[in-house]
């Protein structure tokens, strides 16, 4: 019995060193050849979170009931962007690129004074106020990194615009009253447009120069300018905007090689609004089937 189980032992020896042998020397040979032998592993995929702080910022969403019905989340609710259902589809990470991704589309829920659909967030200097806004004698700058992934395109073949960055013009309550409007609404002294895969500045002028100081608090007072496109194309890449307001001077820079000055009598006098920033996807199209992507990397702002 002994005997039998030292056979057996010996056996499983010699098989053990046979193989452990013809691997070392498979090995060697594969060396020797120039092979290189690659051990599986497996690879975990990184998660990145954007690094943007939502603290001073509300969305609003082409999410409601009939016309009109576009809903808003203010901090701190917007912070739990992320885990917020009615959010998703419109505002969500991509952890792959660390971006947030504000993607919009047609829906009869729109905000006032516009027929177009948004998704797109709102300055608030006082988390969860909007009656707190600066002025151009106050100053603001705002930088941004992002990109426009994916655009539908109209029947002849271009692509829809989709406007980007804003600075939108606010009534004082008591220039609400002293002119009889029912909302704060101002005009927006800049939009920031992609358009073809360019991106186009428009701003406001006044029509008539010589407007007082109660005509120049109406909307029809203004219009807009001509507008400027920038020569570089960024296509669906990446790209650097920022926006720097003084008194009576705004400028908007292209990936820090292009700017757009804007230093005149009308920027003078529109010191008379109080403003605040919007970043995100302000959807230009009603046409059926046209969608918009947005990604930011970064957004930042300061006063």
């Amino acid at each position: 019995m002994n005997y039998i189980r030292k056979e057996i032992l010996i056996s499983i020896l010699i098989i053990f060193i046979s193989v452990s042998v013809t691997g070392q020397n498979n090995d060697r040979s594969a060396a020797e050849s120039g092979i290189k032998i690659k051990k599986s592993k497996k690879r975990k995929k990184k998660v990145k979170l954007p690094e943007i702080d939502l603290t001073n910022w509300k969305v609003t969403i082409p999410e409601g009931k009939g016309k009109g019905g576009a809903i808003s989340v203010e901090p701190p609710e917007i912070l739990d962007y992320a885990t917020n259902e009615t959010l998703k589809p419109y505002m969500y990470n991509d952890s792959t690129k660390a971006a947030i991704i504000f993607y919009t589309y047609p829906t009869s829920a729109t905000t006032a004074n516009t027929k177009y659909s948004r998704s797109e967030l709102r300055e608030q200097m006082v988390p969860g106020n909007d009656d707190v806004n600066w002025t151009f004698k106050q100053g603001g700058t705002l930088k941004a990194k992002l990109s426009v992934d994916d655009v539908s395109r109209d029947k002849n073949g271009k692509y829809h615009k989709v406007i980007i960055l804003q600075i939108h013009g606010r009534l004082t309550n008591k220039q609400r009253d002293l002119i009889g409007q029912k909302d704060n609404n101002a005009p927006p002294v800049l939009k920031i447009y992609w358009q073809d895969g360019k991106i186009r500045v428009k701003t406001k002028k006044l029509k008539y120069a010589g407007v007082n100081s109660i005509g120049i608090l109406h909307e029809e007072a203004w219009t807009d300018d001509e507008g400027f496109n920038f020569e570089e194309e960024v296509g669906f890449r990446k790209f650097q905007i920022e926006v720097k307001v003084t008194a009576g001077k705004m400028v908007v820079s292209l990936n820090k090689t292009e700017f757009a000055v804007y230093d005149d009598s009308n920027m003078k006098r529109w010191g008379v609004f109080e403003n605040y920033f919007k970043a995100g996807n302000y959807f230009q199209s009603r046409d059926e089937g046209s969608f918009a992507k947005v990604s930011f990397y970064e957004l930042e702002v300061n006063h």
